[in-house]
């Protein structure tokens, strides 16, 4: 008998840190850099708008012209990121994020963000899973 794939809301981080668009690139650094990650997804007016990565505001930082301490999120974030429901299988998550390179992927609860899982978090969710099923 083999047991059922996990959900995707095990092994997420709940209540994602998030920015608004209004908000400068320098921010958003600040902030990854304050909490050790490199996501934040965007939220306008409490709805999912984007998502800007420590890799976006790199890229965007080499760029001629550009000034992080002005420059607003809105301009550099990637609009509908790939989001899924709290109940979407581990295994589909992780199948996708490997195929499309995704970095993150948003969950999301009746349209409101509520997790975000990363490329550490299914790691996690491997040694996890290797550690409690393969014994």
């Amino acid at each position: 008998m083999t047991k059922a794939i996990p959900q995707i809301q095990r092994y997420m981080t709940t209540t994602p840190i998030t920015v608004n668009g209004e908000q400068t690139l320098i921010f958003a650094k600040k902030m990854m850099k304050e909490n050790g990650i490199r996501h934040l997804p965007v939220l306008e007016g409490g709805s999912l708008v984007g998502i800007i990565s420590e890799r976006d505001i790199d890229y965007i930082q080499n760029l001629k012209g550009v000034n992080l301490e002005t420059e607003k999120i809105e301009n550099a974030m990637s609009e509908s990121p790939y989001s899924v429901e709290t109940d979407t299988p581990l295994d589909q998550i992780c199948q996708i994020m490997a195929t499309d390179k995704i970095g993150s992927v948003l969950v999301t609860d009746n349209k409101k963000l509520v997790g975000i899982f990363t490329w550490i978090d299914a790691l996690n969710a491997m040694s996890n899973l290797m550690l409690t099923r393969l014994k």
